[in-house]
């Protein structure tokens, strides 16, 4: 059996919305019924006045253009993912007015704007050293790094007005899990993730995700195989050597992974195991106070009815559970109790969780469950 990520979020955000659990907003948030307001929103760039996303199969959000089964033109890709533009840098000015009270703008020292050629639109304020790695490097940058022009993508768009930029590919490659078992199959995706506002270097990674919306992004870097980045200077995407060895450091990491969770896929568990799992990763203090044990109740619950959904599938295993405990992750654990936020949006979402702190609960819960393999 195949798992995609991009599938999964797919299947997980349009079944709650089908069972009436969730509803969605003009503006791409969510609401849920108890109620509260799923902290996830579509982040694409419309500043061409509709989304800016190419994917070669429809993602969850119902936005962008998508051609089934995908396609290797470059251009095409471009145009419809809605980053056929470049970026250019204009020197930095501010305004002043002088004692006779006329404006007078002045040049900032080593400092300059990034500016999309195509809508003008501001991006971001960089430094003297900066050069942009402008979007359809990107894409010859990847055909390079896996050795063939006839790549097949899969995913290209454009978020935050532009600021930021990803195209993603799919590694014929795959890892299974318990080939002789429940025989599951992880597809992993080669993504490039660019900036253009001077906050983050270029990156490619592994990932079994596909970055068709801003939640996606930050799932492909959180859970990213492998990562190799460089910063926005001359030359940057000529150091494809060393971004070959990088990621080339892959195929051991994928045999240990595909080892373990196999280990855990063959490991029955106890229900009381799980709940000492639940219990390990989100601790309650002894004078907790009635509403946090309310919440933690409520957590419990939900976790141990993902993992009864998860059995059906994969038996009562410690695969089971990790998968239980990253798809909470990913998916569920950004719904917050409505209040002052159900009306703020961007307030909404700067209290989700952060992405390191999912690291930290997802590799505890990796090292917890494969303690249970060797009892």
């Amino acid at each position: 059996m195949s798992t995609d990520g991009n599938q999964q979020l797919y299947d997980s955000r349009r079944a709650l919305v089908a069972s009436g659990e969730w509803s969605r907003r003009d503006d791409g948030s969510y609401v849920a019924a108890d109620p509260a307001e799923v902290v996830g929103r579509d982040g694409l760039d419309t500043s061409r006045g509709q989304a800016a996303l190419y994917t070669s199969t429809p993602a969850w959000h119902g936005l962008g253009q998508v051609i089934p089964g995908g396609t290797t033109d470059i251009d095409h890709v471009l145009q419809l993912g809605g980053i056929d533009f470049d970026v250019e840098l204009r020197k930095a000015r501010y305004l002043i007015h002088g004692a006779d009270g006329r404006p007078d703008y002045r040049i900032v020292p080593g400092q300059y704007v990034t500016v999309r050629t195509d809508t003008g639109a501001a991006l971001g304020i960089v430094g003297r050293r900066y050069l942009p790695i402008q979007n359809r490097g990107l894409f010859a940058f990847l055909e390079d790094l896996v050795n063939t022009r006839e790549v097949i993508w899969e995913s290209a768009g454009a978020l935050r007005e532009g600021q930021r930029v990803f195209v993603s590919l799919r590694l014929p490659e795959s890892v299974r899990v318990d080939a002789e078992g429940i025989n599951d199959e992880i597809v992993p995706f080669v993504v490039m993730l660019n900036s253009h506002d001077g906050r983050s270097p270029a990156q490619a990674l592994i990932t079994p995700w596909r970055p068709v919306c801003a939640n996606t992004e930050r799932f492909a870097v959180r859970d990213a195989y492998t990562r190799w980045s460089v910063r926005h200077t001359a030359g940057a995407l000529d150091r494809l050597g060393e971004a070959r060895r990088t990621l080339g450091l892959t195929t051991a990491y994928y045999r240990q992974w595909a080892a373990e969770e196999t280990a855990l896929a063959r490991t029955d568990i106890l229900i009381d195991d799980m709940r000492a799992l639940i219990d390990e990763l989100w601790p309650i203090e002894q004078d907790a106070s009635s509403r946090i044990r309310a919440r933690a109740d409520r957590r419990r619950e939900t976790l141990m009815a993902l993992y009864d959904n998860e059995t059906d599938r994969l038996g009562r295993t410690a695969y089971a559970a990790e998968r239980t405990v990253t798809g909470y992750l990913d998916h569920i654990a950004a719904i917050r109790p409505s209040g002052v936020l159900a009306a703020n949006a961007l307030a909404a979402r700067g209290a989700r969780l952060l992405d390191g702190t999912d690291d930290v609960i997802k590799s505890t819960a990796h090292k917890q469950l494969m303690l249970l393999t060797r009892r």
